[in-house]
């Protein structure tokens, strides 16, 4: 098994990455709009997918937070709201903030698995500050330390009742990011112990099943590399100070915030500590050279994934989305 997750590229598996895929066997698999049409043909696209592995338990990923960010939507699938939404509540009624949040990814979690989709890139951890990146910003769950951490573990507690692992983003943190990483690579110039705030979300939830990295420079770790790209990140902050021993994956290696070539990119976040690559786009020239330059999954990393999947076996729902939606928009509505 290749340590990399890779996107495709239609509806289908096409003749050709069925070939690629069943030679590389990679751990995993991400999905966006241009895979999506229906609830029948996507439910179709994951059971192949499973079969193609060969693995009950694999690991298919995909984006579905809410707000701007939402690869499955009307008149499919029903709309949700992005962080801020569960910030604004929180500031009048924490714990029902805290109770719509999990109620809001119980009812995600019903929706990706009644498709197939076992992993949701949520939630993040991200801590806002007033010069946020729109991309971050309006998506975040707020300012404060303490109450990213209480929403983002209960999203984590939503997620897992309905059968879906999430992934807390983007360690170690990218709430001081003044650019956008999909274009830009930002450098953050917070002292080490400004930085504190931005870690301790990620470490009050450390054991998390999954994690996933940002393409950001900090200057007082590692002025020469970006986060996904740094031993010194990856060993020192997110699995020492931060103490997260879960699966680490990056964010895509095909934002622009890094540069060289996509197995450049891919063998340099395993170098630095990364469990798994995540590559979205499905070119398969770039696959390729992915899979050329990628040994086998670690036995460390092979064992991170299979305890994180574990999270959720055997769950058995106990409410419809109907009814966790409900009563999620019966709590925003006191704010």
């Amino acid at each position: 098994m290749k340590p990399v997750i890779f996107g495709l590229s239609g509806l289908t598996i096409t003749p050709a990455e069925r070939a690629f895929f069943r030679q590389a066997d990679p751990a995993g698999y991400i999905l966006f709009k241009r895979n999506i049409a229906d609830r029948v043909q996507m439910r179709a696209l994951t059971d192949d997918l499973r079969a193609l592995s060969g693995r009950s338990d694999l690991p298919i990923l995909i984006d579905q937070e809410g707000g701007r960010v939402a690869r499955m939507g009307p008149p499919e699938w029903p709309a949700f709201p992005a962080g801020p939404a569960f910030d604004a509540l929180y500031e009048i009624a924490p714990i029902s903030a805290i109770e719509a949040a999990r109620a809001n990814a119980e009812a995600i979690a019903l929706m990706l698995a009644e498709v197939g989709v076992t992993v949701d890139c949520l939630p993040l951890l991200d801590v806002s500050q007033p010069d946020t990146t729109e991309a971050i910003a309006t998506r975040a769950l707020g300012s404060e330390p303490m109450r990213v951490a209480a929403m983002g573990r209960a999203i984590i507690d939503g997620l897992r009742a309905g059968g879906v692992v999430g992934v807390v983003k983007h360690m170690p943190g990218h709430g001081r990011a003044k650019l956008d990483t999909h274009y830009h690579l930002p450098t953050v110039t917070a002292s080490d112990a400004e930085l504190e705030v931005d870690l301790a979300p990620f470490r009050t939830l450390a054991g998390a099943p999954m994690g996933m990295t940002s393409h950001i420079v900090f200057e007082a770790w590692d002025p020469e590399r970006p986060a996904t790209l740094s031993p010194i990140v990856i060993e020192e902050i997110i699995r020492g100070r931060i103490g997260f021993d879960g699966l680490l994956m990056t964010d895509d290696i095909d934002m622009k915030a890094l540069s060289g070539s996509a197995g450049d990119k891919a063998a340099g976040a395993i170098a630095a500590g990364c469990d798994l690559v995540l590559d979205c786009w499905a070119r398969m020239d770039e696959m390729e050279d992915i899979a050329a330059r990628l040994g086998d999954i670690s036995a460390r990393a092979r064992a991170r994934l299979d305890r994180a999947m574990a999270t959720i076996a055997g769950a058995a729902p106990h409410a419809e989305i109907g009814e966790l939606i409900a009563k999620r928009d019966a709590l925003l509505a006191l704010a």
